[in-house]
């Protein structure tokens, strides 16, 4: 692949990223959704690991199948973009790279949402992001893999064997 591709791929990635980031904090923040506009009279927060997606899960029958998996695998999937788009916006595109600000921009938001009462803080909520966000990194290092491949096989049938 030319530099000239290589340089705009990495263009696209970048307005993407930035696009996501807008997304997430728009959705996260100051979405209708979950009753994120204004501030809650009781405040909730969960500083107990599992204690949240335990109870999602056992009580999935009583809050409904959207609820349960709007909370489960919705907190997985939201951030399966940034951990995508991160090493291709950024020059850090090492794993523990995307472990890091991904449980760094979920501290964000909920440390957010802590301070101005606009949802919840919840720590399974940073154990969620995160995943999602690795789970992201990990479709990016294949896709990138698969692309590496395809690039070396053209240039062998071009050049041929060596």
């Amino acid at each position: 692949m030319s530099s000239k591709r290589n340089k705009r791929i990495r263009i696209i990635g970048k307005i993407l990223f930035v696009l996501y980031i807008a997304f997430i904090v728009y959705f996260l923040i100051f979405s209708d959704w979950y009753g994120r506009t204004g501030e809650m009279r009781d405040y909730h927060y969960n500083l107990e690991l599992f204690k949240e997606i335990k109870r999602f899960w056992n009580y999935r029958h009583q809050v409904g199948f959207f609820a349960m998996f709007t909370n489960l695998f919705g907190n997985v999937v939201i951030f399966v973009p940034f951990g995508f788009f991160m090493p291709m916006a950024s020059k850090y595109r090492s794993f523990f790279s995307a472990l890091f600000y991904s449980f760094g921009l979920s501290l964000c938001v909920e440390t957010f949402q802590l301070v101005t009462k606009v949802g919840s803080f919840d720590v399974d909520d940073l154990l969620l992001n995160t995943l999602g966000g690795v789970a992201g990194y990990t479709v990016y290092v294949i896709c990138e893999a698969v692309r590496r491949r395809n690039v070396h096989k053209k240039k062998t049938q071009k050049y041929g064997k060596r």
